[in-house]
């Protein structure tokens, strides 16, 4: 039995440092696929939490027969962005792309010179902004694959759509993203 599966079940017995160990296992996952879906550091927080409240609330439900832990919380935590992006979807339509511009924080590192720090900050807006730009359904392709490096298999069960369709998604969001950011002045070096 898997790590992951053990702490649902010794969690599912009332154990709360398994519970911790599973939030801590997982956060930074879940709230990478939340910014990179919505572009703010806030949304992404509150988002991640709803995630991890009804995971709580329905762990009695994952089994592990059906596929990892990583992938149920993922799956769980693509439901609720597709939520969330329903709810807010009227206010996106009278908002201005360049008025919700998302900031993409950048942590220090020792190993970088500040010229290279601001050169890749700059590159990481931009590629938030292209995500930002392209629909969900290519938008959650991409970011599962090149930013969260899952398997096509994962993704799959995660969106619940057949391989050739995860490819092409993928495909065409890649795609879609070197137009946007070609139009934006970013050339690849």
């Amino acid at each position: 039995m898997e790590q992951d599966a053990q702490l649902v079940q010794r969690c599912l017995q009332g154990e709360g440092s398994a519970w911790e160990e599973l939030v801590r296992r997982h956060t930074r996952r879940v709230y990478s696929v939340c910014y990179r879906f919505v572009g703010n550091r806030t949304e992404a927080e509150d988002i991640s939490q709803e995630v991890f409240l009804r995971v709580y609330r329905t762990l009695a439900s994952y089994r592990s027969a059906h596929g990892g832990f990583a992938t149920w919380v993922t799956s769980v935590t693509r439901n609720l962005l597709i939520d969330h992006y329903r709810r807010t979807k009227r206010d996106r339509v009278t908002d201005s792309l360049d008025d919700a511009m998302p900031v993409v924080e950048n942590k220090e590192s020792s190993a970088r010179r500040p010229d290279e720090q601001a050169l890749l900050g700059e590159l990481s807006g931009q590629v938030q902004v292209a995500l930002t730009r392209l629909s969900p359904e290519l938008r959650e392709a991409v970011i599962l694959r090149d930013l969260q490096q899952l398997e096509y298999a994962e993704i799959q069960q995660i969106l619940q759509v057949p391989e050739g369709t995860v490819k092409s998604r993928i495909n065409r969001g890649r795609i879609e993203m070197a137009k946007v950011l070609q139009q934006m002045g970013v050339r690849p070096s």
